[in-house]
């Protein structure tokens, strides 16, 4: 087992390889408990490495059968093995062929690296450093090869036989067996290796490039569950059209294949032409999957596509480049989800999903740069900074050069870096050329962790007509950097009158704003507009134009000119997320102080007016999404005491709930559907908005909203209807949510997918019983700690999304987490680290909490043999 004694890598160390392995010939022989690898190796020194340097593959808990040179068996003074590692002490200055030999326990196998065994499916996983647990190898991204794979199994446990690239021969052998060759022609790292092996359902496809070639398409799923596999196919043909069509990226392969598998670390993985996927972001149907699940299956199956391009053709030199393919293809597919569905509404998505997760990990002792200068596990850095903040620094990019050279310089970069292992600096010097601009200062995005606060002040002069905006940025301190420079930020301003409308942007003391883009490059600056007749409302960071938080003077009526009359949607959300923040904030305070909170019907009254002019139903759902718990202890930044913010943000919700009641009763009559289900945009929308208001009608008027939630759940026709009606439901304790929940539990005993919707709801109850109600269930025959998705559906629910109950003042919910986090360590080190990360902001607690949590972390730290995954994560959470 790896332990905690790993080395720090370090970007400034970077170096080639001293080998180069033009071509990997593997013959797999799959067994459940003795599967044999030989791997034939073309090797050949690198012309910039070590003259006469020994040649060390990595290697991790493998057995060494056998090991050849040019087809002589070695001696064994000849080379160094461990199932850590291989060495050739003294390879030949020359080109050579190295025959290695490997037995490996695909069943095993629990921490799903590697070949391993699924639900009787073999696959694989080898990002980041998987393939070195199926061979001893060159294991790095800089080294690419060419693989020709023959795969080996019975043939009544694996009828099924897939690889990387095209498909080859294939034949019977004797005993039952059967094989199957796959060739991939294009050159890759080893991370992008797959093979699939078993007894699988096929929904087949076909799509025509735009140059004519005819590429077969197959959705791979277990055997019965191929009606759930449509959508992921339908998905998958839109986002090959999108990204010729955007990109100009055209397929380049004769085969793509997708793999669901039920036992799966992360969300799904680009090998190249075989992608293999948590079943989670495949399978749906009406009855078994939420428009939300819909939605991420479609962004899902679009990322790994696009990452055919961004990320295989063109890979990263090394893992510190991790954000050039992540932070990249992200954009990506935001930007294709977009197209797809509601623009406005898909930027508030992923701009909730940013302050979540990012903003969150940069204010606390794990935050790091999108490019990280050092690291000692690199699976903990696959992280919201790398993937959310990485697309967020694409996004200000093309604000900057604008739309024309963006994509100039993303056509330059793709057929400049096509075929090679690149760095962000090859990235941005194809935007530079092709826009003239010096991006040298804004690299500094890059190598600079925290995120930015920009302060801004107006002055109107009302003699004078003229409006001054003075703005100022900071980034407070993070680990390993004290002192911050001043970021190139990008922030696109409006102003708005008070009677709405929109008044021109006439600069007095600077160039004319292109498309109102203003750029703050420096610690402080400033901008005056002239011809301003009269007190306007600056709307800045439209559209979300920078990942900053925005500090900003503004009165409720301000913030209520913003929402009823910006033209800029994001801009309308955020002036009510404010406005309702700033109500939450008094109320914690209250709560604190003991005091009864002030409300200020204002707002209920504007959300009122919203519910009956609104056409955009989903617009209208993001804005009745009232800043979370999370989103609260995050405005606070410190001394956070969780009840208080529970009993806040009750109080206000209760508040708007009572005082639009009949609002939200006609808008839920009036979005109730007649039709079949179906998962589009408009219709999702409708459900969205509809199923928003219950929520609220049932936290004001719970006498009128619960029996609603009830009758919605008893009869729902799809599982976006049942499983929000539930939601609501669990708010509110009592004979009728514990009959729904039993209902809902037997219903979908057979089914782990929807079982983990009715884990984790149960698991966010914010009531003190919670933690003794999770117990409970991780003795549900349906639940299971060695499966990750059931675990992070249980566990991290609790963990992640239960502020009051996982931070309880008596230190219940951390020691809770801290025994499973140690008991899946030796099992599963991914899964147990990313747990971990739930304590990623204990140090804004107040003391007690701080105590507990401290405690707990501490009690991890101390235990010996840690895997390098979890003792990378604590350690820097206490440092």
């Amino acid at each position: 087992m790896r332990t905690d004694a790993a080395p720090a890598i370090r970007l400034e160390d970077y170096r080639p390889a001293d080998y180069l392995i033009d071509t990997v010939e593997l013959d797999v022989r799959l067994d459940p408990a003795r599967t044999r690898v030989i791997a034939e190796l073309g090797v050949r020194p690198h012309p910039a490495g070590r003259v006469g340097a020994p040649l060390a593959l990595d290697g991790d808990e493998l057995t060494l059968v056998s090991i050849a040179l040019d087809g002589l068996a070695l001696s064994p003074n000849a080379y160094e093995a461990s199932a850590q590692g291989l060495t050739l002490i003294s390879p030949p200055e020359r080109p050579f062929r190295l025959t290695i030999e490997t037995q490996l326990d695909p069943t095993s196998n629990t921490k799903l690296m590697g070949l391993y065994r699924s639900s009787g499916v073999y696959c694989t996983q080898c990002e980041a450093e998987g393939f070195r647990r199926i061979t001893y190898f060159l294991d790095r991204p800089d080294v690419m090869s060419v693989y020709t794979t023959r795969i080996e199994a019975d043939a009544g446990d694996a009828p099924v036989l897939l690889g990387n690239g095209n498909p080859g021969a294939r034949g019977v052998l004797p005993n039952g067996r059967h094989f199957a060759v796959w060739s991939d022609p294009h050159p890759k790292p080893a991370y992008l290796f797959a093979l699939v092996g078993g007894r699988l359902g096929r929904v087949g496809g076909e799509f025509t490039t735009r140059s004519g070639r005819r590429v077969e398409l197959g959705v791979y799923v277990e055997p019965g569950k191929e009606d759930r596999a449509g959508y992921a196919m339908d998905a998958l043909i839109r986002s090959m059209r999108w990204d010729e069509e955007t990109f100009g990226c055209e397929y380049d392969l004769d085969v793509f294949n997708i793999v669901a598998v039920s036992d799966f670390n992360m969300g799904a993985m680009e090998n190249k032409g075989l992608n293999i996927f948590n079943d989670k972001y495949v399978l749906a149907s009406s009855e078994t999957a939420t428009d939300a699940d819909y939605a991420a299956i479609e962004a899902i199956i679009a990322h790994e596509y696009f990452h055919n391009w961004t990320g295989n053709r063109i890979t990263c030199r090394d893992w510190f480049q991790l954000c050039l393919k992540e932070g990249l293809t992200v954009f990506r597919d935001q930007e294709f989800s977009a197209d797809q569905r509601s623009r406005p509404v898909k930027r508030i998505a992923d701009v909730r999903t940013l302050r979540a997760q990012q903003f969150a990990e940069d204010s606390g002792p794990l935050a790091h740069p999108v490019r990280p200068s050092t690291y000692r596990e690199i699976n903990n850095f696959y992280t919201a900074t790398v993937y959310e903040k990485g697309a967020e620094l694409i996004r200000m990019l093309k604000t900057l050069v604008g739309p024309e050279a963006f994509k100039a310089g993303m056509d330059l970069y793709l057929n400049r870096c096509d075929g090679t292992a690149a760095t962000v600096e090859d990235f941005l010097a194809c935007f530079a050329e092709a826009s003239g601009m010096d991006l040298s200062h804004f690299s500094l995005w890059y190598r600079q962790s925290g995120t930015p606060s920009v302060a801004v002040r107006s002055h109107y002069d009302a003699q004078a007509r003229t409006l001054r905006l003075d703005f100022a940025q900071s980034t407070p301190p993070t680990p390993g950097q004290p002192e911050k420079s001043p970021v190139v930020i990008p922030i696109r301003l409006g102003l708005v009158g008070r009677g709405g409308a929109a008044l021109a942007l006439t600069p007095a003391d600077h160039e004319p704003l292109a498309e109102g883009l203003f750029v703050l490059d420096r610690t402080a600056d400033s901008i005056t507009f002239r011809d301003v007749p009269v007190v306007p409302v600056p709307s800045l960071l439209r559209g979300f134009s920078a990942p900053v938080r925005l500090e900003q003077e503004l009165s409720s009526e301000d913030l209520l000119t913003l929402f009823r009359h910006d033209e800029d949607p994001f801009n309308r959300w955020q002036a009510a997320q404010s406005y309702a923040m700033r109500l939450m904030v008094r109320a914690v305070e209250a709560v604190r102080s003991q005091t009864t909170p002030e409300l200020d019907p204002a707002f209920a009254q504007a959300l009122g007016e919203l519910l009956a002019h609104t056409e955009d139903h989903a617009f209208a759902a993001q804005v009745m999404a009232l800043p979370s718990e999370a989103d609260v202890a995050r405005e606070l930044g410190r001394d956070i005491d969780p009840d208080a913010i529970l009993a806040a943000r009750k109080t206000l919700r209760a508040h708007v709930g009572s005082a639009i009641s009949e609002q939200l009763a006609r808008t839920y009559e009036a979005l109730a559907s007649r039709e079949a289900y179906a998962p589009t945009a408009q219709a999702a929308g409708r459900r969205a908005l509809r199923n928003a208001g219950l929520d609220l009608l049932a936290a004001g008027d719970p006498e009128r909203g619960v029996p609603l939630a009830e009758a919605q759940f008893a009869t729902a026709d799809n599982m976006t209807d049942q499983i929000a009606a539930l939601g609501v439901l669990a708010q509110h304790p009592g004979p009728a949510r514990e009959a729904a929940f039993q209902a809902f539990g037997e219903r979908f005993s057979s089914d782990p997918l929807v079982l983990d919707k009715w884990f984790g709801l149960q698991a966010a109850i914010a009531e003190t019983g919670t933690l003794d109600r999770v117990r409970g269930l991780m003795r549900h025959p349906g639940f299971s700690l060695s499966n990750p998705n059931r675990t992070r559906a249980l566990i991290g629910a609790f963990a992640m999304a239960n502020l009051s109950q996982f931070h309880r003042a008596d230190g219940a919910g951390y020691a809770f987490l801290a025994d499973i986090v140690l008991q899946l360590d030796g099992a599963n080190p991914q899964l147990a680290a990313r747990l971990l990360g739930a304590f990623r902001t204990w140090r804004s607690l107040e003391p007690v909490r701080r105590g507990g949590a401290e405690t707990e972390l501490r009690r991890i730290a101390s235990r010996e043999g840690l895997s390098t995954d979890v003792s990378d994560i604590v350690t820097r959470s206490l440092a």
